[in-house]
């Protein structure tokens, strides 16, 4: 203990450092109701848990970048099979990851080669 008054040290530089180390990261906030039916749509497509809220996540971005409806976006995605699914998401996906990777897949084309050639007689 000490018998000098306490002196408050000040940093001019605080307010500064707070903004830059905020300054990349935005804030974005979406309603539960958009987020639990975004999770469930991808969970009831086959998604597990963690991909679903991954891309839920990434589409829900999206879709408050665009300025469109979230319910609107899942009403045209339900419209969707497995493959055209999969290919929408794969590239909402690589639009929004780093430019060093990219995803895809893989259709299998199944052609049957005996039928595929013309035979003269």
């Amino acid at each position: 203990m000490s018998n000098l008054p306490t002196s408050t040290r000040t940093d001019s530089g605080k307010e500064v450092k707070e903004f830059f180390n905020q300054y990349f990261t935005g804030k974005l906030s979406y309603p539960s109701n958009e987020v639990d039916a975004v999770v469930g749509f991808f969970e009831s497509r086959g998604f597990a848990r963690q991909s679903a809220i991954a891309v839920g996540t990434v589409i829900l971005q999206q879709a408050k970048l665009d300025n469109v409806n979230v319910f609107q976006l899942l009403d045209t995605l339900k419209k969707q099979d497995e493959i055209q699914l999969s290919s929408v998401v794969t590239e909402v996906l690589n639009y929004n990851r780093e430019k060093i990777s990219t995803l895809g897949y893989k259709l299998d084309n199944a052609v049957n080669r005996t039928e595929a050639r013309n035979i003269e007689v």
